[in-house]
């Protein structure tokens, strides 16, 4: 069985899918360099995973920070990311729970990393809190 936080960047991925202008080029935690043929696409990956102990309840209370990095190359790359975030951002803020995963959405930001590559190419970063619960004792449920 996954845990919850699995479950979670599994669901956004899919959330994700038919996001304007990548196709299926979205992937999870994907570490190798993009060739030129396989942008734009998105990553999905966690950036870190904070718990809070409600003793009252008892569960763990979960703040998940979710990056989207958008991979495109052109001329003026944060332009030419610009509608897949909207698209993206519309497609993740559709359902809040993900699916009854987490309990809440909310955008924290984005970061611009323009480069030279074999074109100038961009990676437009956009981080998510997706706080979720857990009980004390699993991860799972």
């Amino acid at each position: 069985m996954s845990s919850k936080r699995e479950n979670i960047l599994a669901a956004v991925r899919t959330a994700l899918t038919g996001t304007t202008g990548v196709g299926t080029r979205i992937y999870r935690s994907r570490q190798e360099a993009f060739a030129r043929s396989e942008s734009p696409a998105i990553v999905v990956e966690p950036v870190n995973d904070q718990a809070i102990i409600e003793t009252s309840l008892p569960t763990l209370t979960w703040n998940l920070t979710v990056r989207i990095a958008v991979i495109v190359r052109g001329l003026i790359p944060d332009q030419l990311a610009d509608p897949i975030i909207v698209s993206a951002h519309t497609k993740l803020m559709a359902d809040l729970t993900l699916g009854g995963y987490a309990m809440d959405i909310a955008p924290q930001g984005v970061n611009f990393d323009m480069a030279e590559a074999d074109q100038t190419a961009g990676v437009i970063m956009c981080d998510y809190l997706i706080r979720y619960r857990t009980t004390l004792s699993s991860l799972e449920s």
